[in-house]
């Protein structure tokens, strides 16, 4: 794993802030034709620049092309294009209202990748000393949101690390036992690291892959390591004897964790139905994460606990938390209709905001308010709209013929009487196609853009031609759709393979159907929560975050993990139930055993996984805002009123058929005998 850190040292110089829309989209295909034929329509880089008082912008033109002329020529897909080297329709394009600010459109040359890494020597020859220079575009705002995201993760990490050792020291009574999870957690964050900076050679990773890897490693390793180190202590207690402890440890509690991180991979994996690849990206860090948290968490550790197992054994904790816990669950069984029906009544409350969910993609609107890029981008769109990408059609026409003039006239009228469409102009033509370009009243990607790139899409072609649409707003509404479209897809992934590993982890059908259906309620209240403050703008002035449209990618991410951590603590309670319930426990004991003895870890692995992620909220941008207090929520509801009252009350209600199973012996229980704090009470 150390080898592995080293390797990945460099992993944030190589990753990719690109990946975003569907390349498979009718958007995508127009993009990629038009910039065949004619160059990129979209600059990478638009820099803005002031003249400073007294002078005009004649005066600062020669300082500008001086700048221009530094640019190295192998970054550019061809010259840039500034006011002062632009023909007659410079001033009503390139020029503010107020005859202050011009601009210079850069159009870089490569792929995605290229040209965002260009920006930097991009910006440091543009800029103009004594001259007000400011930056927009793609690659800029791209570039922007990467160094953020960067330093939030190291942020993130330096403050949630310190936080988690010291829960540690409460939980486990010492600093030796705390010390174990949080290097086992250290190991997974380097070697993840590693991990993804091998997968840079073969594929796309995005940016955000790291922050994902990071997070789930530290945070799925701690979790493995206190369910395991607080299965060895019972363990040790009622044996004394090191090596039994840990072989009894691994062949009861190390199941678990196996089957924990199976379906969490599961999950994750349901992430590579989707064509973007910096969803597939994602899917990619979080594998890599759990997969290594467990493998760890199943050698490393028991190493780890043979070597120490004696002065973490004898170490002794509060039981006051077991009687909090006991006092509940008693509470719970004596009226488990009641509570079932509170429980279920409060989530769906919490899930009503999920019916007026707006969605859409990550934009400048991820910086915050008062960031100098997200003030550029504005202030283009409001004093340069034709630097707005507006909408691209191609109008081509059918058999490889070119489209008749009659037939362009039509569709020229046509796209202009839509409504909030300013200007049509005819950019080119090639072969069998003419290039159109829309420039809208609406800024890009925002939801009046949407519609009136909707409303072009339902236009009919005139006879003998196709129409199609591309451009930044419709790059957005392709990715979008095909994210909503493919939902059921993901779904349908993690609910089978959940299902299918449950069936085999319990020998039983009842209890994988209602952890399902537990996942889909903790879900529907989370994404009730995030909707009802990030896109209804509740409490969005006091978090910080800009209410709007709830970006697509980032809802796949928390439905992936929020299901696959749901399932991850359905496996802790119900494997002890199970458990209890195979050495004669009858359904009531089997509940209270089981609740008692997970409860104070499953409490205290949300309160770390809390700490991890929710040092994320601290972020400024929307998105790892939105990421972090999503984990919270979903955290909070799924640990407390999901877990510890909801899934008792169930499986109460529910009794003798929890049990049925078509095989009678089960994988996670150990088949040897109970321990003497675990055995339950004759029936």
């Amino acid at each position: 794993m150390l080898l592995l850190g080293l390797f990945g040292a460099d992993v944030t110089e190589r990753v990719s802030a690109a990946g975003f829309t569907d390349p498979h989209s009718e958007s995508a295909d127009v993009d990629r034709l038009v910039e065949k034929y004619f160059g990129a329509q979209t600059p990478d880089v638009v820099a803005l620049y002031t003249a400073p008082d007294g002078a005009t912008l004649e005066d600062i033109g020669p300082r500008v092309a001086e700048a221009v002329a530094r640019v190295d020529p192998a970054l550019l897909q061809r010259p840039v294009e500034t006011y002062w080297n632009s023909g007659p329709l410079r001033d009503r394009y390139l020029r503010s209202p107020d005859g202050r600010t011009a601009v210079a459109a850069v159009f870089a040359a490569g792929d995605a990748d290229q040209r965002i890494a260009a920006y930097p020597p991009l910006e440091a020859a543009l800029r103009v000393p004594g001259v007000d220079t400011e930056f927009s575009g793609y690659s800029a705002v791209s570039t922007e949101i990467t160094r953020q995201s960067q330093h939030d993760l190291v942020r993130a990490e330096s403050i949630s690390l310190p936080l988690t050792l010291i829960v540690l020291v409460v939980v486990f009574g010492g600093i030796a036992a705390a010390a174990l999870p949080v290097a086992v957690g250290a190991l997974a964050v380097l070697g993840a690291l590693g991990a993804l900076r091998l997968l840079t050679e073969f594929t796309s990773v995005s940016t955000f892959a790291v922050n994902i890897a990071s997070l789930l490693g530290l945070g799925m390793a701690i979790d493995y390591g206190l369910f395991l180190v607080n299965r060895f202590r019972e363990e040790y207690r009622a044996s004394g004897d090191v090596p039994a402890a840990v072989t009894r440890t691994m062949f009861s509690a190390g199941r678990t964790v196996a089957f924990s991180a199976l379906l969490l991979i599961c999950a994750f994996a349901g992430t590579y139905v989707y064509p973007q690849a910096v969803l597939r990206s994602l899917g990619f860090g979080a594998v890599v994460a759990v997969a290594l948290a467990a493998l760890l968490s199943l050698t490393v550790l028991p190493a780890l606990l043979v070597l120490f197992g004696a002065r973490i054994g004898r170490a002794r904790t509060s039981t006051g938390t077991e009687r909090f816990w006991d006092r509940v669950v008693t509470a719970v069984l004596r009226r488990p209709g009641i509570v079932t029906v509170a429980v279920a009544a409060i989530l769906l409350a919490l899930a009503t905001p999920l019916l007026g969910i707006r969605l859409g993609d990550i934009d400048h609107r991820a910086l915050p308010a008062d960031n100098p890029m997200r003030q550029t981008v504005e202030r283009l769109t409001t004093d340069f709209p034709a630097a707005s990408s507006g909408v691209t059609a191609v109008l081509r026409g059918e058999d490889g013929t070119p489209p008749q003039a009659a037939a362009l006239a039509r569709t020229l009228d046509a796209v202009g009487a839509v409504a909030g469409v300013d200007e049509v102009v005819q950019v080119g033509r090639a072969d069998d196609i003419v290039v159109l370009h829309a420039f809208l009243s609406a800024t890009d990607r925002s939801e009046a853009a949407g519609r009136i790139v909707r409303d072009i899409r339902a236009l009919d072609p005139p006879e003998g031609t196709a129409i199609a649409v591309g451009g930044d707003t419709a790059a957005t509404l392709d990715s979008v759709d095909s994210i909503v479209d493919r939902m059921p897809l993901m779904i349908l992934t993690m609910v089978t393979a959940t299902v299918l590993l449950l069936s085999a982890a319990f020998r039983s059908i009842v209890l994988p159907l209602k952890a399902v259906a537990m996942a889909f309620l903790s879900l529907a209240a989370t994404f009730g929560v995030l909707t009802w403050i990030f896109s209804d703008g509740h409490l969005a002035g006091a978090l910080g975050v800009s209410a709007g449209p709830i970006a697509a990618g980032m809802l796949v991410l928390i439905v992936a993990v929020v299901f696959g951590l749901s399932t991850d603590y359905e496996v802790f309670l119900l494997s002890r139930m199970v458990e209890a319930h195979d050495a004669g426990a009858d359904t009531a004991e089997a509940v209270r055993l089981g609740t008692v003895r997970t409860a104070r870890v499953i409490t205290a692995a949300a309160i770390l996984l809390v700490l991890v992620t929710g040092a994320f909220t601290l972020s400024p941008l929307t998105p790892m805002r939105f990421l972090g207090l999503g984990m919270i929520v979903a955290l909070v509801v799924d640990a407390t009123l999901v877990r510890m009252l909801l899934v008792p009350a169930l499986v109460q209600l529910m009794g003798p058929a929890n049990w049925w199973k078509p095989v009678r012996r089960t994988a996670i229980a150990s088949p040897e005998r109970e321990t003497a704090e675990t055995a339950p009470a004759p029936r």
